[in-house]
């Protein structure tokens, strides 16, 4: 076992992705409840080099354009865009703001069922 080091963690090869799923509760899921339906995905993200830069228009010269939106397949399309590779990034750190109680549900409906 490792003594533990008083030190913060590097996270230069480190992907930080922040998204938020919206949605639509016109689909009945039985006699009084309606299905939360993803419509959209907003997703921002940042590494080492672009975590300071506080205009997320200007792109990062590692991570690219920094703010994404998927309408087709919200779902589908966030899944795929997390798991592109990226030859500098090590880790994905994906947070959702309600991920415990709402946005992580989707995620998991889809692994389950693909």
């Amino acid at each position: 076992m490792q003594r533990l080091k008083n030190e913060l963690p590097r996270s230069d090869d480190v992907l930080f992705v922040f998204y938020d799923f919206e949605t639509t509760q016109d689909t009945k899921f039985s006699k009084n409840a309606n299905e939360h339906i993803p419509i959209l995905v907003r997703i921002q993200h940042f590494c080492s080099p672009c975590e300071m830069q506080e205009d997320i228009e200007i792109d990062c010269v590692r991570c690219g354009r920094r703010r994404h939106s998927f309408y087709d397949d919200p779902v589908g399309d966030l899944l795929p865009y997390l798991c592109e590779p990226r030859p500098w990034c090590n880790k994905i750190v994906a947070i959702a703001h309600n991920a415990k109680a709402f946005d992580s549900q989707f995620i998991l409906k889809r692994a389950i069922l693909k």
